[in-house]
């Protein structure tokens, strides 16, 4: 297929066009480099040096990889969208182009407007560019868990049926996001279901918990193929973050009273997930949403499960509970469906201790580039 990797400079962006890629489709990657920017700007760069797109693409093809197409170009740009989807007309279109930052979008009124103008209108625009030059797009959108919150009901796989005064029907779970970041990920999926039932778009929405991994066939062919790993406070995931933490020895930051329960899931299991969604599309008509995680862990299992992972490697771990500069539940149930991907094919990598243990290992290489300050939290929700 020809398939458009939109935000194909990100941490999941890079490692996803060059696994479909290999796996024979026709791949183009857009991206306007938002991230490194603001990850320049808020002090919070990722802990390996990255080449540009267009150079990863050569290094990629240089090591027998096929030719990824670059196009630097901003989503929230109508005309640059409808150009680019009017010239290659994708079979699929894989949206990542989104500012991913939950504590970025915290920070002020600016940094609160870049996350929502460039998350909706990049949204709005990949409808559009659909509607008009490829209808027949599938398209494949990275929602978030954290639209759900933490309700205290089974979180079903995107749909829930409600029987109230006698009568069913059946409608989006409700959603209670934590952060603007999140909070903008509901508002696609509201767009998204608006036009495929109005206009019969065929969309597959991603409900993806933190992902962990700096390990892919294709990236590990040359280290400057390596996915973008964030450790901070702002860009960084917690298992990332932790990781880093253990290796320069600095105490894990667990936030509050650790009881924060999430889905995880491997680095690899996520380019398995966006491959099976790509490759067996929602119908016309259709808004199938899916639950993309394999395992979930409370903040303080996970923290304990590193520092385990630490000792194999002689790192002497310690665990600090510190004030939690988030508004959210630290204590409560969690239970979500997540049955979907595996019924389309889904073979978990689960987070073994060797799997941490590697993790380290390679973390271990760039002691060196370790700043600390930006380990701490600096973003504080009130």
């Amino acid at each position: 297929m020809k398939i458009l990797v939109l935000g194909g400079d990100g941490y999941l962006g890079w490692p996803t066009a060059m696994h479909l890629a290999e796996r024979g489709h026709e791949v183009t990657v857009v991206d306007n480099y938002l991230r490194r920017n603001l990850a320049r700007a808020t002090r919070s760069e990722a802990l390996m040096p990255t080449p540009n797109l267009h150079e990863r693409a050569e290094i990629h093809q240089a090591h027998g990889g096929r030719p990824i197409d670059v196009v630097i170009g901003d989503c929230t740009d109508y005309r640059m969208m409808a150009a680019l989807f009017e010239r290659i007309r994708p079979a699929c279109v894989v949206h990542y182009a989104e500012q991913p930052s939950a504590p970025y979008s915290m920070i002020g009124y600016d940094e609160a407007r870049t996350t929502l103008h460039n998350n909706l209108t990049a949204t709005f625009n990949v409808i559009w560019a659909v509607l008009e030059h490829a209808p027949s797009c599938h398209v494949v959108k990275l929602g978030t868990m954290g639209e759900y919150g933490t309700p205290n009901i089974d979180i079903e796989e995107g749909w829930i049926e409600i029987e109230h005064k006698g009568r069913k029907d059946r409608f989006l779970f409700p959603r209670a996001a934590g952060s603007l970041y999140h909070t903008t990920k509901v508002l696609d999926t509201d767009l998204l279901w608006f036009y495929v039932r109005t206009f019969g778009l065929s969309v597959t929405d991603l409900m993806q918990g933190p992902v962990y991994g700096l390990s892919t066939p294709a990236c590990d062919r040359d280290p400057r193929l390596a996915p973008n790993f964030h450790y901070d406070d702002i860009f960084g995931t917690v298992v990332n973050r932790f990781l880093v933490q253990a290796v320069a020895g600095v105490p894990l930051t667990v936030y509050g009273k650790g009881g924060q329960t999430r889905g995880y899931l491997n680095l690899l299991d996520t380019l398995q997930c966006v491959t099976l969604a790509a490759e067996k599309p929602a119908a016309p008509g259709e808004l199938r949403i899916f639950n993309q995680f394999t395992e979930t862990f409370t903040v303080q299992e996970l923290a304990e499960r590193v520092r385990d992972a630490g000792a194999a490697v002689g790192l002497d771990v310690k665990i600090d509970h510190v004030e939690n500069p988030r508004k959210e539940a630290e204590d409560h149930y969690y239970n979500p469906v997540h049955k979907g991907l595996v019924e389309l094919g889904l073979t978990p990598h689960p987070m073994t201790r060797e799997v941490l243990v590697d993790m380290l290992e390679r973390v271990l290489r760039h002691r060196d580039r370790i700043d600390e300050r930006k380990i701490h939290p600096r973003v504080r929700w009130r």
